[in-house]
């Protein structure tokens, strides 16, 4: 295969049930990042100026996450169902 072609999740040798596992897990762990960008913004904000921007900043950074482990999940999710088609046939 050429690096074009190669598809990293073919390297994956585990079980669909546990890659179903780990998207869900990616896709709980998503709205954690929201919730958590949240909760960051709120706890660390102070009553300096400074201290608000930084904790704006932080809270933006921890919410970035959560299209990082959206895609993760669907691309599991994805695999996971290649998983089970080819277990079918």
């Amino acid at each position: 295969m050429t690096p074009e072609t190669l598809d990293p999740t073919e390297l994956l040798n585990t079980d669909s049930g546990q890659v179903k596992k780990l998207g869900d897990a990616c896709f709980a762990l998503a709205f954690a990042s929201i919730l958590g960008s949240i909760g960051v913004w709120f706890l660390k904000a102070g009553g300096d100026p400074e201290e608000k921007a930084h904790a704006e900043r932080f809270g933006i950074f921890v919410g970035l996450w959560a299209p990082t482990f959206m895609i993760l999940s669907n691309r599991l999710d994805r695999y996971a169902e290649k998983q089970r088609e080819s277990k079918g046939k």
